[in-house]
C-alpha cells in the first residue's frame, strides 16, 4: 500500500495501551514495557528513548483503510509541542515536508538536515523555518512494514542542526535500534490501541484551508488526481487531505464529508 501522509495533530493516548504478550521484547523497547506493565506515565519513557539513541522528538504516523473504497483514517503519536503539531495541520505543509515527499518516493531511511532541504521552494524553506523554531533541525525517518497492508512512518528529529559526516555515521550505526524500537511500538502499543477504537483527538478540529478546497473541489465533480493537478501537489498528498478531512469530520465518504461542510458552511460551491 502507498505511503499517504500522517501528522501528529491527529494524536492517540498512548497511555491507554495495555501490554499482555511482550517477553520477547528486545533491551531498546523493554523500558516502555515495563512502563506500561505498572501503569506509568508512557510519554515521559517514549521521551527518554528517544534521547538515549540521539535524538530530542519522535513522531509515528499510522494510515488505514477498513474498508474497500473509503478514504484511510489517521492515527498518530508524538513528543513534539501540540503547537507544532496543529501549525503543520493547517499549514498544509504535508505538501513540503521534505520527511513525507521522500516517503512518497522511496522506503529506504532518510537522513536529512536544515542545510540539505533549503532553497527547493520558497514553502519548503517556510516549513523548514517554523519546524527550527520548534527543535525540528536534522533528523531521520522510514516507512514500516505492515501485516495489514497500512502505511506507517517513524520520524526522529534533533535540535542539531547539520548532519556533518561524524552524525551521519552515528545515526547509521543506530539504524537497527531505531527500526526496532519504530516495529515494537508500532505492533504492541499503537495497533492495540488502533483494535481498540480509541477517539481520535483530531475528530472535531477545524479544517485547513487546503481541505477546504479539496472538499470545494469534490463538490464540483472533480477527481483526485484534477484536484491535485489544480493545486499543483501530487495526488498522494490529495489523497492525504481527504484521509485527514474524513478523520476530522468523523464522516466515512468523501459524498458524506461534502454534505457536511455544507450543512455547516464550511465551504461555498456557489462559485
Amino acid at each position: 500500500m502507498g505511503y499517504e501522509g500522517f501528522m501528529a495533530v491527529r494524536e492517540l493516548d498512548l497511555n491507554r495501551a495495555r501490554i499482555s504478550h511482550a517477553d520477547a521484547a528486545p533491551s531498546v523497547i523493554a523500558p516502555l514495557v515495563e512502563a506500561a506493565r505498572e501503569g506509568r506515565d508512557l510519554v515521559a519513557v517514549v521521551d527518554a528513548i528517544t534521547k538515549s539513541l540521539g535524538f530530542d522528538i519522535f513522531m509515528y504516523g499510522l494510515s488505514m483503510t477498513f474498508r474497500p473504497g473509503q478514504d484511510s483514517l489517521l492515527y498518530g503519536f508524538t513528543t513534539a509541542p501540540h503547537e507544532w503539531a496543529v501549525r503543520w495541520d493547517q499549514a498544509a505543509y504535508i505538501e513540503v515536508d521534505p520527511r513525507i515527499q521522500r516517503a512518497l518516493e522511496s522506503s529506504l531511511p532518510f537522513i536529512w538536515d536544515q542545510t540539505t532541504e533549503r532553497g527547493k521552494s520558497v514553502r519548503q524553506d517556510q516549513f523548514l523555518d517554523d519546524a527550527d523554531g520548534f527543535g525540528i533541525r536534522s533528523g531521520v525517518s522510514f516507512l514500516l512494514p505492515d501485516s495489514n497492508h497500512a502505511s506507517v512512518i517513524i520520524c526522529f528529529s534533533s535540535e542539531i542542526p547539520r548532519v556533518d559526516q561524524l552524525r551521519h555515521v552515528a545515526i547509521e550505526k543506530k539504524l537497527g535500534d531505531l527500526f526496532t524500537f519504530g516495529y515494537y511500538f508500532h505492533e504492541l502499543f499503537m495497533r492495540q490501541i488502533v483494535r481498540t477504537d480509541t477517539p481520535l483527538r483530531i475528530a472535531g478540529a477545524p479544517l485547513s484551508l487546503r481541505e477546504r478546497q479539496c472538499l470545494t473541489f469534490t463538490a464540483r465533480g472533480f477527481t483526485t488526481e484534477e484536484i491535485a493537478e489544480r493545486l499543483g501537489i501530487k495526488p498522494r498528498t490529495a489523497q492525504f487531505h481527504f484521509d485527514s478531512i474524513r478523520t476530522k469530520l468523523a464522516v466515512a465518504t468523501r459524498q458524506e464529508a461534502v454534505a457536511h461542510a455544507m450543512h455547516e458552511h464550511l465551504i461555498d460551491v456557489s462559485g
